[in-house]
């Protein structure tokens, strides 16, 4: 195992800096989002595997040629006093930092979630003190505010949309189809999934400046999957003017708003999706404008394979240098 190690090393440097960085530059994601967001996920369980293994199987390395048998055997110094003087200093400092790396992550990933659960409770409060049924589904409210304001607050069985007076005065009734349509998307395919998953990933590796380009490029290519869904029934020309609308009243919006601050608690539709308010807000509403004005063809079904199958690999590759037995040992 021991130019496995090494191996998983270099896959988890080449992950968590250049490949992120090239991916977060390129034009090619407005092009096929979902292809682009089964990439993201893919770099990021990747990466994170990697990281891990690497620990792993150089700390495992003197007690077995492949992850499973180091780990019973590690299991058994534990558990049945077994001798460890096969273990260096090294080889148990690397395992350490493997387990408490594991352990921050899937605490981060558990806290995040706690958190984003209590604040989407404390909204759904605010919500019933404030809004009021649109008439138009029991799934949309209405809140008394006059900029124009859409969001989807998900929950299951609970899950709503959100709108503001000012916005329903705004938009002609094809636009504001055009706005429940897309975060309808939102809510349908689970966005708020991917958001959580990508928030803790950069909660935990803040430090990692490819946290915050991964969280950033997955808030935009899910506006795109939401405004595709809404393209299927709505023409261009209003979508464009309802993500102009909706964006001129996330930039101007003051204190008093009731609205969630981060997508990853509730999801931003058309008003939001970088994950802030303000200036973020408007250039990404900016650059969904600017692909619906100028659109270019979906990538090639050959190249979406492509990408696919590099995908699978990214994840094939440190799995297999984990648990095959003697791999490059």
């Amino acid at each position: 195992m021991f130019w496995a190690s090494y191996l998983l090393a270099v896959l988890a440097i080449i992950l968590a800096w250049p490949v992120p960085v090239l991916l977060s530059r390129a034009q090619w994601p407005a092009r096929s989002p979902f292809t682009a967001m089964l990439l993201w996920q893919a770099i990021a369980l990747a990466g994170g595997l990697s990281m891990i293994g690497a620990m792993l199987v150089y700390g495992l390395e003197p007690i077995g040629d492949n992850l499973i048998a180091g780990l019973r055997a590690l299991a058994g110094m534990v558990l049945f006093n077994a001798p460890t003087t096969a273990l260096g200093f090294w080889h148990i400092f690397a395992l350490s930092a493997a387990a408490l790396l594991t352990a921050h992550l899937v605490f981060t990933l558990l806290l995040t979630y706690y958190k984003i659960q209590r604040q989407r409770r404390r909204h759904r409060e605010l919500l019933a003190l404030l809004a009021s049924p649109s008439g138009q589904d029991a799934g949309t409210l209405v809140i008394s505010h006059d900029s124009p304001v859409a969001y989807c607050l998900p929950g299951g069985a609970r899950s709503v949309t959100v709108l503001s007076d000012g916005l329903m005065a705004a938009l002609e009734p094809a636009e504001l189809r055009a706005v429940l349509i897309h975060e309808n998307a939102h809510l349908s395919q689970r966005h708020h999934l991917l958001l959580w998953a990508f928030a803790a990933w950069r909660q935990a590796l803040p430090w990692l400046p490819t946290t915050r380009l991964a969280q950033e490029s997955v808030n935009s290519l899910i506006e795109m999957l939401a405004d595709d869904v809404a393209l299927r029934t709505e023409s261009k020309a209003t979508l464009i003017k309802a993500i102009a609308i909706v964006a001129s009243g996330s930039a101007g919006t003051g204190g008093g708003d009731i609205r969630p601050s981060s997508p990853s608690l509730a999801l931003s539709g058309l008003e939001a999706a970088s994950g802030g308010p303000g200036s973020d807000a408007v250039r990404t509403a900016a650059t969904r404008v600017s692909r619906l004005l100028t659109p270019q063809p979906q990538l090639p079904a050959a190249i979406r394979s492509a990408v696919l199958a590099g995908s699978v690999l990214l994840l094939a590759l440190p799995t297999a240098l984990l648990v095959v037995p003697g791999l490059l040992g």
